[in-house]
């Protein structure tokens, strides 16, 4: 772990002097908006349109891989979390699992990418702004309550990214294999299809 980790760590860390709104904030960010995201993006999947239903399939494989990719690492190399390490203030409950990478960074930014990858070239930049301004504020809260050091976010973000390019390309093969039983679930029927 190199000085440069640890400072940016202990000025992100939440202390003792740290308004309880950013912590209450942090909390949420941390534990409940993954919850609140994975349910909409489930509904989404269910009974969107069928442009959303691709970006929610993709989004959600590619959430898939990530956590994949982070266990398989976490099983390989073990790097201790900063409360491990004597490090900042601890703000919620964890256990001693390895840090590196962050799961949470991980799936924030699988699910971004993936989502935005799934909606196409034509997404409005306002969705991509959300997506990972989302992403990036799950990946604070990390920071802010200290179960995590920058190098682990970054590295759970770079990983949940990558993620995404081998899910939009599983979905669209998926689609493609399916061929004109999909239409009706990731395509528009075609007014001739509604005639029959």
């Amino acid at each position: 772990m190199d000085s440069l980790d640890t400072t940016l760590f202990l000025a992100l860390n939440a202390t003792a002097a740290t308004p309880a709104g950013v912590i209450a904030a942090a909390r949420w960010l941390s534990e409940d908006l993954p919850v609140f995201a994975g349910l909409l993006l489930l509904l989404e999947l269910a009974r969107g349109l069928p442009a959303t239903r691709r970006a929610a399939a993709c989004g959600l494989l590619s959430m898939l891989l990530a956590w994949c990719a982070v266990r398989g690492f976490r099983e390989l190399v073990h790097i201790p979390r900063p409360a491990a390490l004597g490090l900042g203030m601890q703000w919620i409950e964890h256990g001693a699992r390895p840090g590196f990478p962050s799961m949470h960074a991980a799936a924030a930014f699988a699910l971004a990418r993936g989502f935005v990858r799934g909606l196409g070239r034509g997404t409005p930049p306002v969705w991509r702004w959300l997506a990972y301004g989302v992403a990036a504020s799950i990946a604070w809260s990390r920071l802010c309550l200290g179960v995590h050091m920058p190098s682990d976010v970054v590295a759970g973000a770079l990983v949940g990214v990558a993620c995404a390019w081998p899910a939009q390309r599983m979905v669209r093969a998926w689609i493609s294999r399916r061929g004109r039983s999909s239409a009706y679930w990731f395509r528009r029927a075609r007014p001739s299809a509604l005639r029959r």
